[in-house]
């Protein structure tokens, strides 16, 4: 393991991709139990049929080949293979910009987002607002390398990405998260404040919590009712699950590829505000290629580490150390937001989306991304 950045290419031997077939296709199915729709779970009905396009339809050798499109490299850091997507644009004044993905997402939840940032010229945009984007897989997902040890963090994250941007050259950049990665990315700010022009997050900031009732007016008492009502607030419960025991759930997850989809599809189906069941609302072969890269880089279990080194839930933060936009505020109040964070934008309404939107609305979110870094640059 080397400090150099090293090109990479993804490579999945023809011998995994076999015995993913024959897994699926000896599959020991569970009776359905009782209750409406999901409300048990997983539907056994839903699950077969994503299994058997996983199986005979999803061509994984097209996704490899079109992931492979973007430059790829790993490098070095704390002791870590981190891998990552360095994708320049054509525009020389071009912002660079990190973006980091979430759990239990990896870093293709950005495929479709990279195009119009790095020459929006070719989508019908102002090249002026063109960045350098780079995506790191975070350490123990896809292709990076997972931690040796306890206490990893946002914050030793944050350290870890402002020495990658470094090492690329990248004097002032941008940074941008959602899920995990909106702790992160203000974490960068944190470790390098004189690099960090901006920090976007798609949502979080000023989410209201218990503790914040007593200072809550009518209207923010309601803002706060709705969001503890919401279906997507009372999914599975994965912060305890991971918290508690990861290494027990993990032997299922490394050694059975319908538990790894039943467990995937039930968090991106919890995530989902939408209402509609997850394969109606995202691309199914976006699901699947998500899936695939834990299933053929046996991660599920090494990607559990920001729940099981946290102490328990709560909202981000932000960062002081650098102005801070957000893809919507409501349902988090700014006043709130404000308390940590320099809040430069905060739109009150945006195109709803799922909660990974880069998958479900990637042109909205680079809008909002191009509108929010016009601000800093």
């Amino acid at each position: 393991m080397t400090s150099e950045i090293r090109p990479f290419r993804i490579d999945v031997p023809q011998a995994e991709l076999d015995e993913l077939r024959e897994r699926l296709a000896r599959a020991r199915w569970p009776r359905p139990l009782p209750g409406e729709g999901w409300s048990r779970g997983v539907p056994v009905d839903v699950l077969r049929e994503l299994a058997a396009h996983w199986r005979d339809g999803f061509d994984w050798r097209a996704r490899e080949a079109a992931l492979n499109r973007f430059p790829q490299f790993k490098t070095a850091i704390d002791g870590l293979d981190i891998h990552f997507l360095h994708v320049r644009s054509p525009e020389p004044g071009a912002l660079p910009l990190v973006l980091t993905h979430g759990w239990p997402h990896t870093f293709a939840e950005f495929t479709e987002l990279i195009g119009p940032l790095t020459d929006p010229r070719a989508y019908g945009g102002d090249p002026a607002d063109a960045f350098h984007v780079v995506v790191p897989s975070l350490p123990g997902f896809g292709f990076s390398s997972p931690p040796r040890d306890t206490g990893w963090g946002p914050a030793r994250t944050g350290k870890l990405w402002a020495e990658l941007m470094r090492r690329l050259g990248y004097a002032r950049y941008g940074t941008m998260g959602g899920d995990f990665g909106a702790y992160v990315a203000p974490a960068v700010a944190d470790a390098a404040p004189d690099a960090v022009a901006g920090v976007f997050v798609t949502a979080g900031l000023g989410f209201p919590a218990e503790e914040d009732l007593p200072d809550l007016d009518e209207d923010e008492r309601a803002a706060f009712h709705w969001l503890q009502g919401q279906d997507w607030m009372h999914g599975v419960d994965h912060h305890a699950l991971l918290r508690a025991a990861p290494q027990t759930f993990a032997y299922g997850w490394q050694d059975s590829p319908v538990a790894a989809l039943a467990w995937l599809t039930q968090k991106f189906q919890d995530f989902d505000p939408s209402g509609k069941p997850v394969t109606e609302s995202l691309d199914r072969d976006a699901l699947l290629t998500n899936v695939s890269l834990y299933w053929f880089t046996g991660t599920l279990g090494t990607s559990s580490w920001p729940y099981y080194e946290s102490e328990g839930f709560g909202w981000p933060r932000g960062s002081a150390a650098a102005p801070t936009g957000t893809y919507a505020g409501p349902p988090g109040i700014r006043r709130l937001a404000e308390r940590h964070t320099r809040v430069l934008h905060w739109p009150e309404a945006a195109p709803p989306a799922h909660h990974f939107v880069a998958m479900d609305q990637p042109g909205a979110l680079a809008a909002a991304i191009r509108s929010f870094f016009g601000k800093v640059r």
